[in-house]
């Protein structure tokens, strides 16, 4: 807040502590008490000149100061609205005002108020600092970055000054010049925690992730509560896809600010990621209540509405977003627009997303979604729009964005038979996620080996009748892009049984097994039943009453040991495509999850080859009627002797309905949700012989010829 300003006052008096003052006078004490520390007396004085004379707005402005202080956010708003309802009124009022309108997301009155205040004081540089950050926050960030510049040209040594203009060259994605002025405060105010935080952010987005997490924990040395620093480490956690580390950070985060709107927004972010969405719905919901003008908690919120199916809930949700003022409002639209998709709307997700591009063409991420959802055909404007924009901005986006854009151009290119332009970008942006991480190949091949060692029959042999007698769980597994979405989508269209998705929840039980083992153990018996309960209490939900649920996440292809064991009546369905046409697919798309081993052709045929031995184990060790094996290339070609197979296998009657899959309206949740709603087709069969020549790596790690 910026310092009082004397404004015009009568020559009243007023009862002091020592006697009668003039007006002038006891305005003039009421502030020495206020800096002094003597909240009470200045406030006996301030309301004593208002008694006399109510229209002196240095009083109105000090008892505005004062409720802020104590957070008495109403009555300070009232406050500092009288004070600058005079013409007389300076522009330091305004700037408080402004400043205090901004703190309760009351963008639109604040930026109002900032307005004014360098109208009033133009000289005032708090005034304009004031009001570029406004203007950031409201989404107007060339009008931002021509404030806080004039801020920085009036006060150059000023580490703040340095810090606010780089937060809004990093939301512009001017980062070398961000980080420029990040180290210009850090050089004049080396433990500014804050910009420590900010320059660690913008790391994050370059893909820095080690030095982003050093200036993070430099910020928290220097301030063990600052919020957006820890934050920060939840982000490179996610990025690293370290759940629980990410998880760890917010709880020292809610140990000393447990209603803080972001770190609930950001918990909620983490579980939603984790599939844990009854626990995300709690802290998203908790994230509005604390911050019900935050588009971001709402975001949030209707997300995980989204994903426990409370679609209407989600649809107000991201409608409350997009209302409010903020760069959040595009996310909201692009949000909707997933939900359209996943619902088999896919006009409405198209006319959302098109929407956004048109009025901001450089969103990288609405175009990362209609790239998935559409079909380009040569000539199309949105593939000429793409190239434009990569050919003007790539050099001047983040890594991340700069990575989607990429993964759309090399999508499009791959829809009009354009090899060479396709794989040059998908090159460019496999490469440029394949340096965000550490992957080892030959070392990830080496574990899934050692999977069929450990789970040998007698292991499996050993434990029977350990697990729960429950036959409602199906899980569907295989590569990722290998027709496990399809499947899913053709068994759940059956009225008996609810396509759940990509469920993390025996990743997640096997983790903790694992981890209670390195630390002794308890009977595995009691392990065996104990997770199959657990598993049960989190699917039983979702059924609704259905007899069976498809947990369809294909990485559980790495547990099917602990599954069996778990559930000995369960069936597994192995999903199997061709390995040149999957790793392809593979290739191709920018996942959300884990998928470490799919950015390097090389890499990913090693992969393959693992994955592959281990399904042969898993082949020879399971019961056949528990296990079954389906091949998309056969599903292609009689989708309906596939579909009975498969239902036959599962023990319920037949039902039509599970070849009309793609008119369904459940939501699919994967990255195959544009395929699995169109009828099937037979171009995705051998889709790889075209682009041969751009596959060699993948093709010599697999053994075969071109």
């Amino acid at each position: 807040m910026t310092k009082r300003t004397k404004a015009k006052a009568k020559s009243s008096t007023a009862n002091g502590a020592s006697g009668d003052l003039t007006v002038p006078q006891a305005i003039e004490r009421a502030y020495a008490h206020w800096n002094a520390g003597q909240a009470q007396q200045a406030e006996v004085l301030a309301r004593r000149v208002l008694a006399v004379s109510p229209a002196q707005i240095e009083c109105l402005h000090l008892l505005g100061l004062m409720a802020h202080a104590y957070d008495k956010i109403d009555m300070a708003l009232d406050y500092m609205r009288q004070a600058c309802g005079f013409s007389y009124s300076p522009g330091g009022y305004f700037s408080n005002y402004a400043e205090m309108c901004r703190q309760n997301r009351l963008l639109g009155e604040a930026e109002k108020a900032g307005r004014t205040a360098v109208e009033r004081s133009p000289e005032m540089v708090g005034a304009w600092n004031n009001l570029g950050i406004i203007l950031q926050e409201a989404g107007k960030l060339e009008e931002s970055i021509t404030c806080l510049r004039k801020v920085v040209a009036l006060e150059p040594e000023n580490p703040e000054a340095c810090n606010n203009l780089a937060n809004t060259l990093l939301l512009t994605a001017h980062f070398d010049e961000a980080q420029r002025f990040y180290e210009m405060a850090l050089e004049l105010h080396p433990r500014y925690a804050e910009a420590n935080s900010n320059l660690a952010h913008l790391l994050m987005k370059q893909g820095k992730f080690d030095a982003a997490e050093t200036y993070a924990r430099r910020a928290i040395d220097v301030n063990p509560q600052l919020v957006t620093a820890y934050l920060n480490l939840v982000e490179i956690a996610i990025e690293r896809q370290q759940f629980g580390q990410a998880m760890q950070h917010l709880d020292a985060v809610m140990r000393f600010a447990p209603e803080h709107p972001s770190a609930l927004a950001a918990r909620a972010t983490v579980l939603h990621r984790r599939g844990e969405f009854d626990d995300a719905l709690i802290a998203a919901t908790a994230a509005v209540k604390f911050a019900p003008e935050s588009a971001q908690a709402h975001n949030i919120l209707g997300k995980t509405q989204q994903a426990l199916n409370l679609f209407e809930d989600a649809k107000k949700s991201f409608a409350r977003a997009q209302a409010l003022p903020g760069l959040e409002r595009n996310s909201a639209r692009i949000n909707l627009a997933e939900m359209y998709a996943a619902r088999n709307d896919k006009p409405a997700a198209i006319a959302m997303l098109t929407e956004v591009v048109s009025g901001d063409p450089q969103n990288i991420m609405a175009w990362g979604q209609l790239a998935d959802i559409k079909k380009f055909s040569a000539g199309d404007p949105d593939l000429e729009a793409l190239k434009k924009l990569y050919a003007e901005k790539s050099a001047e986006l983040g890594l991340f964005a700069r990575m989607a854009l990429c993964f759309a151009l090399g999508k499009a290119f791959l829809d009009v038979g354009d090899g060479d332009n396709a794989f040059g970008y998908l090159g460019e942006g496999n490469r440029l996620k394949r340096e965000t991480f550490d992957y080892d190949g030959a070392q990830t091949r080496q574990w899934l080996q050692s999977l069929s060692g450990r789970f040998s029959r007698e292991w499996i042999n050993d434990r029977a009748g350990m697990g729960d007698p429950s036959d409602m769980p199906v899980f569907v597994v295989g590569m990722p892009r290998s027709g496990t979405t399809l499947i899913e989508q053709i068994l759940g269209a059956h009225p008996d049984i609810y396509p759940a998705g990509e469920l993390r929840h025996i990743s997640s039980l096997v983790e903790n097994k694992d981890q209670v083992t390195r630390q002794g153990g308890h009977a595995e018996t009691q392990d065996l039943a104990a997770m199959a309960a657990q598993y049960l209490a989190k699917v039983v939900p979702l059924a609704e009453g259905r007899s069976h649920i498809v947990d369809k996440m294909p990485a559980n292809f790495i547990h099917l040991g602990w599954i069996h064991a778990m559930f000995p009546n369960a069936r597994i369905i192995h999903c199997r495509r061709d390995p040149v046409d999957t790793c392809l697919s593979c290739y191709s798309k920018l996942f959300g999850a884990e998928q470490s081993f799919t950015y390097d052709l090389a890499e990913l045929g090693q992969f393959y080859l693992g994955y592959r031995d281990l399904m042969a184990h898993w082949r020879d060790v399971l019961p056949a009627n528990r296990f079954i094996e389906v091949d998309y290339e056969a599903v292609v070609a009689n989708c309906e002797t596939e579909a009975r197979r498969l239902i036959d296998f599962i023990g319920v009657p037949w039902d039509d309905a599970c070849l009309a899959f793609h008119q369904s309206s459940r939501p699919v949740r994967t990255a195959s949700v544009n395929q699995v709603r169109e009828p099937l087709y037979t171009s995705s069969v051998g889709r790889w012989r075209p682009y041969a020549k751009h596959l060699m790596p993948l093709l010599g790690a697999l053994g075969m010829d071109e």
